[in-house]
């Protein structure tokens, strides 16, 4: 057995795992990640959800999440304006070379993929490595990134699945009693992504019917919709459909404890949520036609084996997704948990209250501004509202994730670093979003470098110490208060993020800080309209675009806190010249400058 030896381990290469082994290698430590599949980025790329949610705003825009973003830009032909689910949909593989770029630029980070941890390495109360099949590696920190949180099963580690009364945290949304709902869906939905393409004059194969097809099951997939907007929930560019649909589409739950009951069951459910989103394909193209089909050559095989395994017949090469978009997991028993109230704006507020620890001190190290969302096959589930309106939309109340739900209760060596963190049901609803896991993932993978730079436990680390290096991280530096109107670029920025650790009872409710207005650099080769400017109602705009070729209303919003200002001050039926960019799939004209 080959034995390798590393300062940090990071076992799973989802989003999480991702960011906290790029930012531990770049903060020095030696560094292994280990991976099932040969994407990294989890659900950003081999799980196919290239049309992330959350953290949209551009003050929200930091660390590896906005970086990410910034090289996605840069590489997509034609931006990443092109669905109305998301302001960022992107091709997958152009998000996997990003990632397979930032780890081929660290000589100290080595990554192998194709493996899964078999046995966790343990002297008495500290996990001191793991063991794979072809080799065991032995680490001062180990993080669990996997997208279940195995390594917590394997290791014996105290966590959760399922629900949580409402008598034990007090939740607003949590049942009071267990249910049928909580008996059939103990965790959220996952999702078995396919991309599918518009073949145009073409005919495209026809997609054969799996076993155990069922059309009638999707048949109100689009009412209220559509056929056109249901396609443009998640286009990406080069005529491709990212296929994420929640409404009679392929979310499926059906028996979903077999994930964790034994590898066999979890194979049978694999088996049948990948029927389930086959169907699903077959029913978009029986229903539009033969113009749709499956795309090809998006993903690669896993382990020389094509992506049809699970089904016998023969489909467009790599239309699907190498694994399920896993909206829940295992979760972490931590020092402190996560809860809805810690997500919820505070009373007469925009903004969540900031997480302290006993001492007294704000132990934030991540943000996120999700609404708080569910996913139960057939079944509206209602939660508190966390949702606002800002920039001429919908958007959430921002909220922070303190680093001791990241540590284990009980446990030394060991974090976590994906949606296994210490949290409730509830709130993992607006935890697990792509954004607030890639923020995890950094501090996780910040924090580790630090333990063994400090040489220490995560649950010894001050926690001031992992804010300085994340706010001052040379190459990501990223927000750990959430203020509206104060972008990293903006000279006040550090001041008043370390400010607000330091005084956290003068945390504004409005979530405006009271620095001087300052412009974000404007993207390159963006586009200026002229027109009339029409206020319905609060933050909710319209624009005439008066001069050809692209006569006509569109919505009007925003991501940027100083244009964000002047719409609400502009006066209906004023004429304006704005620039930025129209979306075709939202009717949305996306403004990041105006002139009046």
């Amino acid at each position: 057995m080959v034995q390798l030896i590393a300062d940090v381990l990071v076992v799973g290469g989802g989003t999480g795992g991702t960011a906290a082994a790029i930012q531990a290698a770049r903060r020095g430590a030696k560094t292994i990640i280990v991976s099932e599949f040969p994407w990294l980025g989890g659900m950003l790329t081999s799980a196919g959800v290239s049309a992330p949610d959350g953290n949209e705003l551009t003050t929200f825009q930091t660390g590896l999440w906005g970086t990410f973003l910034q090289e996605l830009q840069q590489r997509q032909i034609g931006g990443l304006n092109n669905s109305w689910v998301s302001f960022f949909s992107y091709d997958p593989r152009i998000a996997a070379a990003v990632f397979a770029d930032w780890v081929q630029e660290l000589p100290n980070l080595n990554w192998i993929s194709g493996q899964v941890p078999l046995e966790v390495l343990k002297q008495e109360n500290c996990i001191s490595g793991v063991r794979f099949a072809d080799f065991t590696v032995t680490a001062k920190i180990t993080l669990d990134a996997t997208e279940l949180g195995d390594l917590l099963a394997i290791a014996s580690v105290p966590h959760r699945w399922g629900w949580e009364l409402q008598s034990q945290w007090d939740e607003p949304s949590a049942p009071t009693t267990f249910n049928t709902l909580t008996e059939k869906y103990p965790v959220q939905a996952p999702t078995w992504v396919v991309l599918m393409q518009d073949f145009g004059e073409l005919a495209a194969p026809e997609i054969p019917a799996p076993p155990h097809d069922d059309p009638v099951q999707f048949a109100s997939a689009w009412d209220n919709y559509g056929a056109e907007q249901f396609l443009n929930y998640g286009r990406l560019p080069g005529d491709l459909f990212m296929i994420n649909w929640p409404q009679c589409g392929n979310d499926y739950a059906e028996g979903v404890g077999r994930l964790i009951a034994s590898p066999l069951s979890r194979y049978q459910f694999l088996q049948e949520a990948r029927w389930h989103t086959q169907s699903f394909a077959r029913y978009i193209q029986t229903q539009l036609g033969r113009r749709y089909g499956l795309a090809n050559h998006i993903f690669p095989s896993i382990n020389g084996e094509s992506q049809d395994k699970f089904t016998g017949y023969s489909l467009g090469r790599g239309a699907y997704a190498m694994h399920p978009y896993y909206r829940e997991s295992r979760r972490l028993v931590g020092i402190t948990t996560v809860r809805e109230q810690d997500i919820l704006p505070a009373p007469e507020s925009r903004v969540a209250p900031l997480p302290h620890a006993p001492a007294g001190f704000v132990n934030a190290i991540a943000i996120g501004n999700y609404a708080n969302d569910h996913h139960y096959p057939g079944i509206n589930f209602p939660l508190k509202s966390k949702s606002l309106r800002w920039g001429g939309r919908w958007t959430g109340t921002p909220f922070t994730i303190p680093y001791s739900c990241l540590i284990p209760a009980e446990t030394d060596g060991l974090l976590g670093c994906e949606k296994n963190i210490s949290v409730s049901h509830i709130a993992n609803g607006a935890t697990r979003l792509q954004p607030v896991v890639m923020g995890i993932g950094q501090a996780a993978g910040m924090a580790a470098a630090l333990c063994v730079q400090l040489n220490c436990q995560p649950r010894d680390l001050p926690v001031r110490a992992l804010q300085e290096a994340l706010l001052q991280d040379k190459q990501a530096n990223t927000a750990i208060i959430p203020l509206f109107n104060l972008s990293p670029n903006h000279p006040e920025w550090l001041h008043w993020q370390r400010y607000y650790l330091d005084h956290p009872e003068a945390y504004p409710a409005s979530g405006n800080c009271p620095c001087s207005q300052n412009s974000s650099p404007l993207p390159p080769a963006i586009c200026h309209f002229f027109g009339i400017f029409h206020r319905h109602d609060e933050q909710d705009y319209t624009f005439t675009i008066t001069e050809p070729p692209l006569q006509g209303q569109w919505i009007l919003v925003t991501l940027r806190s100083q244009v964000n200002e002047q719409l609400q001050i502009c006066l209906d039926q004023q004429l304006l010249k704005v620039w930025g960019w129209l979306n075709h799939a939202g009717n949305w004209l996306l403004v990041e400058k105006i002139d009046s």
